[in-house]
């Protein structure tokens, strides 16, 4: 049997993962259903229908275990407004315990709160133990098995939301961001943007996601535009290149003629590379070195002979 591949989604702006609904009948985007994951049973909402799914990881298709019912969303919603309790009173313990540079971020509860994730974050990449911290947080919450996660930064600034360095309401990672990609400083490079820590970090402390979000085009259009200092030929003269705008696929040429100074904006069709026309111009006026036997095809040689 072919398996129906649905992606599902556990929260608002979270990854989507891959599970096998081929014995689930007419599941609809939308529909909200239990499934069974790495941290227990878990309430999802469907979200796409997977045309041609990669393969599995794993091996094999986590199948859906059923459609949830408003009884399963009831359940879920009442451990909801239960995790904020959690992680209050594991903050409180944490600090009781006096543990340097481990924040507390949040609680989740599986939807039928079978399990209980505390998520902290370290100030330092060491690992970080917690046993005393889990197993008071255990007595405390019997009936559901308690579990301590560490997050990143970028997790972090996303959980808590808040607006962005940028200056939106709301930042890209809590907004849309499903997945964090890597960045790096040559993608400011790449894009002209000032390396001023402000300038490209965001408020997670890291480089700024968006750092990604033109990337591709630029390196694509660098490819086709000439670069800077580069002469070229343009419809008002030939000049240099002082600068290069690939969004618009456009450079600004500062032209030999023009006593302004001020460099103007052309297009790449409107250029043409200056040391090519440069070279086809000196073979035009160079002496046609055509051997004496004959064979030049300049016309040179058949002008000499005629005597013409």
């Amino acid at each position: 049997m072919q398996p129906i591949i649905y992606g599902i989604r556990f929260s608002k702006v979270g990854k989507l993962y891959h599970f096998d609904a081929s014995h689930v009948a007419d599941l609809k985007i939308g529909d909200f259903v239990v499934v069974d994951t790495v941290r227990g049973r878990q309430l999802g909402e469907v979200v796409q229908h997977i045309e041609n799914p990669p393969a599995p990881a794993e091996g094999t298709w986590k199948p859906v275990e059923r459609r949830a019912t408003p009884g399963d969303l009831l359940l879920r919603q009442t451990w909801i407004q239960k995790q904020t309790e959690a992680m209050i009173n594991c903050r409180e313990r944490a600090t009781e315990l006096h543990l340097p540079g481990v924040k507390i971020v949040g609680a989740e509860y599986s939807f039928d709160g079978a399990r209980l994730t505390l998520m902290f974050s370290s100030e330092t990449e060491d690992k970080v133990d917690l046993k005393s911290l889990r197993k008071d947080m255990q007595k405390l919450y019997p009936q559901s098995q308690v579990e301590m996660r560490q997050i990143g930064p970028r997790d972090v600034a996303k959980m808590l939301g808040g607006m962005g360095a940028c200056g939106l309401e709301t930042r890209c990672c809590s907004k849309f961001l499903t997945e964090f990609s890597p960045i790096s400083i040559k993608m400011a490079k790449e894009q002209g943007i000032s390396l001023t820590p402000t300038e490209i970090t965001g408020m997670c402390g890291r480089l700024r996601c968006c750092l990604v979000y033109e990337y591709e085009q630029y390196v694509a259009a660098r490819k086709e535009l000439p670069k800077r200092n580069k002469r070229v030929v343009t419809p008002r003269g030939e000049g240099k290149v002082v600068d290069v705008i690939p969004m618009s696929d456009s450079v600004l040429v500062l032209l030999d003629n023009d006593e302004r100074h001020f460099p103007l904006t052309f297009t790449r069709d409107e250029l043409q590379p200056w040391d090519e026309l440069e070279t086809l111009r000196r073979k035009s006026e160079s002496p046609c070195e055509h051997p004496e036997g004959g064979g030049c095809k300049c016309g040179k040689a058949k002008k000499e002979k005629s005597g013409k």
